[in-house]
């Protein structure tokens, strides 16, 4: 024992006679104790805030140490053990100290600045699993306050190594305002977009938007401070910058999800050749369908007092009213779409003659499902107009459609049949 205490009285001695290597040994022995005291500060505030989120059920703590705030936290202690042991080292220069200092000053700072970035996504995580989350993003705004966090870190960083004031790097950047607006020149207008698209409620996540000169025609995923990502039905990404937003016109469905029926709008083009007055029998044959009964008596009725009214002149069938199978298929379709269990009743529902085209007499169906789910919508969409299609030989109605390839050898060999018959005759 005696020799082990000889022994370091002779290597005290030898570090008496050598100041550097006695700061040396210093420096050292404080960086291991830093290294040491911010690994078992991690482990216990990430002990810790296992323990409260599990016991206390408090799922805010889940969210500040999945998003390492407590890492970083930890990760500042071997700065400021070295920062504030710097003064114990023995024969340290003065110069060197105060080099030292600072730069572990400026890691303190930057490990801080990220403990703040962290929290900031700790915060968009908590803020996400609540209600307003549904109608307002926030992730533009945080994206902008870390921007600012980590500009002014930096230039706190950058004048704590240099040893200078941090008004006169921000006075340098004022005289270079002109150059950043330029380079955030599109930043600056998405924000502004941003924060207009969210107080007004025009944009959510989630939302349905169509906007067909970016080829955007999907759900909102994501709203961040510079772009919008729509995720397209063919599962395709589209970045839209947020700024483009305000600056475009887009579409917005919204309305239709929330008023919980999408509209069906379309038209059954009718040959025009077709469109004639019904006969009396023909008349009692589609009184006896359920859905005409009261409709061909009611018209029945008010075309007779008509008719009668008129007195003499109403021998000419020219003078006369009366029912004509398109308005009849009119009135049938009508009252098909309100006995419908999937159309619905509170909304808008017609059917309506429009102009007629060379296609046709259109006749459209104006009405409103009770589901917004895209595949039920279109599968009640095709069985209504099936059904209509189908029907059209009831009324005498023909579809209108352009003559095809078979229409026409139908009517070359019908042309040429009657030229052989008459070939035949004649010899």
């Amino acid at each position: 024992m005696q020799t082990l205490w000889l022994q370091l009285q002779a290597l005290w001695a030898i570090f008496d006679r050598h100041p550097l290597l006695q700061a040396a040994m210093g420096l050292a022995v404080l960086l291991v104790v830093a290294w040491g005291c911010g690994r078992l500060m991690r482990l216990l505030l990430q002990r810790a805030a296992r323990l409260l989120a599990r016991q206390l059920n408090l799922n805010w703590v889940e969210d500040l140490r999945h998003n390492k705030v407590f890492l970083r936290l930890g990760q500042m202690v071997p700065s400021l053990v070295v920062q504030f042991g710097l003064a114990l080292v023995p024969e340290l220069n003065a110069s060197l100290e105060h080099v030292l200092g600072n730069v572990a000053q400026a890691v303190t700072i930057l490990f801080q600045a990220l403990a703040l970035g962290a929290l900031l996504n700790a915060l968009l995580d908590i803020y996400a699993r609540t209600e307003h989350a549904r109608t307002r993003s926030i992730k533009g705004y945080v994206q902008l306050a870390k921007m600012m966090l980590y500009v002014f870190a930096s230039i706190i960083i950058v004048a704590t190594l240099i040893d200078r004031s941090p008004l006169l790097l921000l006075s340098g950047l004022g005289a270079m305002s002109a150059v950043i607006l330029l380079v955030y020149k599109d930043t600056l207008l998405s924000f502004v977009a941003g924060v207009q698209l969210t107080s007004n409620d025009m944009l959510r996540v989630g939302d349905w938007i169509e906007m067909p000169q970016v080829g955007a025609d999907g759900d909102v995923v994501d709203i961040t401070l510079n772009t919008v990502k729509v995720q397209n039905f063919d599962k395709t990404i589209v970045s839209i910058p947020t700024w483009r937003l305000m600056s475009e016109s887009f579409r917005n469905w919204r309305g239709m999800q929330q008023a919980g029926g999408r509209r069906i709008k379309r038209s059954l083009f009718i040959d025009a050749s077709s469109v004639r007055f019904l006969a009396p029998e023909e008349q009692t044959t589609l009184g006896e369908v359920r859905l005409l009964t009261d409709y061909v008596a009611r018209k029945q009725a008010e075309l007779q007092a008509w008719n009668e009214a008129q007195g003499k002149v109403a021998n000419r069938a020219a003078n006369q009213r009366r029912m004509t199978n398109l308005g009849t298929f009119r009135a049938f379709a009508l009252a098909y779409l309100k006995s419908h269990p999937d159309v619905q009743p509170n909304m808008t529902c017609m059917v309506r003659q429009m102009e007629s085209t060379p296609q046709g007499v259109p006749i459209e169906v104006y009405c409103f499902t009770r589901t917004t789910v895209w595949a039920e919508y279109e599968r009640i969409q095709g069985d209504i107009f099936d059904y209509l299609l189908a029907v059209l030989p009831e009324f005498g109605l023909v579809l209108y459609q352009q003559p095809s390839g078979a229409d026409m050898r139908v009517g070359l060999g019908a042309r040429a049949a009657e030229g052989e018959a008459g070939s035949v005759q004649t010899n």
